[in-house]
């Protein structure tokens, strides 16, 4: 076979590493997959969400790092004829959810095993948007500068964050509704989520519904309303002045037919 010459050889390859940069730039993300709504979608990490006019909402202007999905938590095997309930305390009242193991197992083993541990004590809800939802999860909430506020997760002893393998489920985003805050990766969502105050159907199949809130919706409707920031310290007008933490997260066991609520499915 007749050899190219070197310069063309090397121009091919410029062309050829072009193309793949090229490619890469237009990878579909969470923003611009979704369309039912305008409100900016949950996100977390340095990936952190920004409202619609700006970046999209989960995804940093700058290359995401690898996440490596994980299967930590334990194997959650209630008790016969119960079903766990999150139970969320806040100086506001209690929130409590119960969970779609049959959709979402994974995800559902996640939080439980968070709770059971007490990850979640003493982190904030540090995102809310009136009739959109409420956010939180985030370790860095506790102690950690406002600027880190949404880019924390679980992580190992070595500091890896630990993520959950996305489980996106016909579950519509409906009020009450509780899913899991990620970023552009589908499979990086961790230990941050978010409950629903209103109708997201731009949500679904994008992000992994897992719970929804049985009691003390009451609740969360003065966390989202309580007053934010804005201004420049606040360009997306959510962060709180005042952010409710979650003194305390629990599971208990309690009979299936105490809860028998529905969702939407689409």
């Amino acid at each position: 076979m007749k050899k190219l010459p070197k310069g063309v050889l090397l121009v091919g390859l410029a062309l050829a590493l072009l193309l793949l940069i090229t490619a890469c730039g237009k990878v579909k993300t969470p923003q611009q997959a979704k369309s039912a709504t305008n409100a900016p979608a949950p996100g977390q990490s340095a990936r952190a969400a920004t409202s619609k006019s700006k970046p999209p909402a989960g995804v940093s202007e700058h290359a995401e790092p690898a996440v490596k999905p994980s299967t930590k938590p334990m194997e959650e095997v209630p008790p016969a004829g119960t079903q766990p309930i999150a139970v969320l305390q806040t100086k506001l009242g209690k929130i409590e959810i119960r969970f779609f193991p049959q959709k979402a197992p994974k995800t559902v083993k996640n939080f439980i095993y968070l709770c059971k541990t007490g990850f979640y004590n003493g982190t904030r809800f540090h995102r809310i948007i009136p009739g959109f939802m409420i956010q939180g999860g985030d370790p860095n909430t506790r102690s950690g500068p406002v600027s880190t506020w949404g880019q924390g997760g679980h992580t190992d002893k070595y500091g890896n964050e630990i993520t959950v393998k996305a489980e996106f489920n016909d579950i519509h985003h409906a009020r009450g509704i509780v899913s899991m805050a990620r970023a552009a990766n589908p499979d990086s969502a961790s230990s941050q989520f978010f409950i629903c105050v209103a109708d997201a159907g731009g949500l679904d199949h994008h992000y992994t519904v897992f719970g929804k809130v049985i009691k003390g919706m009451n609740v969360v409707d003065k966390i989202v309303n309580a007053p934010r920031v804005g201004g420049v310290q606040d360009p997306e007008d959510s962060r709180p002045k005042n952010p409710v933490a979650i003194e305390k997260a629990w599971i208990e066991y309690r009979p299936v037919s105490a809860h028998k609520t529905k969702a939407l499915t689409r």
